[in-house]
Parts: structure tokens; sequence; C-alpha cells
């Protein structure tokens, strides 16, 4: 009864670092919901299973480079995007490194390159797409990828939460901003997910004791438990939300002081 507000048919989205992870999910998501959907990576040839497993599927799919550090390749990688599918209507904002760095051994290579693609990137991503979606007038969707240290801190991770704090900010100032444009920009939250690059740490006990000590439902998210808030976000189902910032971390970020 309610499918239909879910349904991103006839719509295309562009998914930042989709080649392994959160981005790869997304993409999934997004098709599985009838979306036209570009992956976007600095490596084309990573994408491709990816391309090739959702065009079995029956779904449409492009690969495109972007890296997005660059203002020339961000260009191109939506270019080649509305060349093949026309215009960009959903937007995730999902490409990041993580480094983790003590701040007294912090160099500023290590601040500058956390700056550079966690928060400019998005900015300049981000941009780019609303940029677009404003000249048309038809608006569009915008989800950032923040995390929850974004909204509170952690050991050897200060570049990174004050580039997800940016990002939080960032989606909070672009709502208020774009929606006369019909322009909803929203983010999602993560906490601890299992990925392919964290799944051997919290296989060990290590990290299912540090799991069971921090996040009070116990245990780590599972990529599925994105779906929802993502299709939410995306889809005609939010329609009336802009500039929230919805945490999925099982409880994480209210962790008692």
């Amino acid at each position: 009864m309610t499918d239909h507000l879910f349904s991103l048919s006839q719509q295309t989205a562009l998914i930042t670092g989709a080649s392994s992870g959160l981005g790869a999910h997304f993409a999934k998501v997004l098709a599985s919901a009838g979306a036209r959907v570009v992956v976007a990576a600095r490596r084309v040839e990573r994408l491709q299973a990816l391309v090739d497993e959702l065009q079995g599927q029956g779904h449409q799919a492009l690969a495109v480079a972007m890296d997005v550090t660059d203002a020339d390749s961000v260009e191109a990688g939506f270019a080649a995007a509305e060349a093949s599918f026309g215009r960009v209507d959903i937007l995730i904002n999902n490409a990041g490194i993580g480094d983790p760095v003590k701040f007294l051994a912090m160099t500023e290579g290590n601040w500058r390159s956390m700056l550079d693609t966690n928060l400019d990137g998005a900015w300049r991503v981000a941009h780019r797409a609303s940029v677009a979606m404003a000249n048309d007038g038809k608006g569009g969707s915008i989800i950032n990828i923040a995390s929850i240290l974004g909204l509170r801190v952690g050991k050897a991770l200060s570049h990174y939460a004050v580039a997800k704090a940016g990002v939080v900010q960032l989606t909070k100032a672009m709502a208020l901003e774009l929606a006369s444009d019909r322009i909803r920009v929203n983010a999602i939250a993560p906490g601890y997910f299992r990925t392919e690059m964290n799944g051997d740490y919290f296989d060990t006990e290590h990290g299912q004791n540090y799991i069971r000590s921090k996040v009070p439902m116990r245990r780590l998210g599972q990529l599925d438990e994105l779906s929802g808030p993502l299709l939410l976000l995306a889809s005609e189902a939010g329609s009336f939300m802009t500039g929230s910032v919805l945490t999925v971390d099982g409880g994480h970020v209210t962790n008692s002081l």
C-alpha cells in the first residue's frame, strides 16, 4: 500500500565512494528501489564487478571515475552520468577516508588529507549536484554520509571528527538555503557497521569487548540496517524532511558518559 512512497523509478542516483562497503551497499539498495545508479570512485576498474552484478539483475548501472578532491574529476564524473542517464536526482555523498592518528603525532599532511577528502570533497560533490538540481527546477535529494564522530569524539580521530562535524553543519546549512529550490539535504550518521575492512578486528575478543562495552545494543550494525534510513531520505517517503541527521548506531552516541 505504501510501496510507491519508497519507489525510485525513473530517477538517477549517484553514489560516491561506491567501490566497497557502505557505498556499494547503497548502490544495490537504490537500484532495487528502481533507480538508475551511477557508481563513482577513483578507480573505475574496482567498480566493474558491482556494475556487472546490478546489470545482471536487470538494473541500469554505470561506473564513472571520480576523485572528490579534484574539481575537474568531479565535473567529468557528473558529465558522464548526465550523458548516459540525464540529470542526477539523488546524490549519496559517501566518499571518505579513515586514518587514525593521535593528536600529538599528527602531521599537517594527515590533517589536510582528511579534510580535503571528507569535508572539502563532500562540499565539492554536493555543490556540483545542487547547482544542477537548482538550474533545472525539479529539485532532488542529497544525502551526506556523516558519522557519530561528527556528534561526539574519539581518541586518535580528531581530524576525522572535525571533518564529519563539518559535514553535519554543511548538511544543515545547505538544507536551509536550498529548500526553496525543492532540494532536500539530509545526513546519515552511522555508528560501527561490519564491512570487509573492519570484520577481522571485530571478530577478535578485543573488538567484541569494545562493542559490548560501548554500544547499548551490544552488537555491530549490519549493512541492511542502513537501507531503511537511506530509502526514507532518498524517496518521497521523506518529502518533508530536510536538515535532518539520522543516527543509526545502536544507541552508541547516547551512551552514558
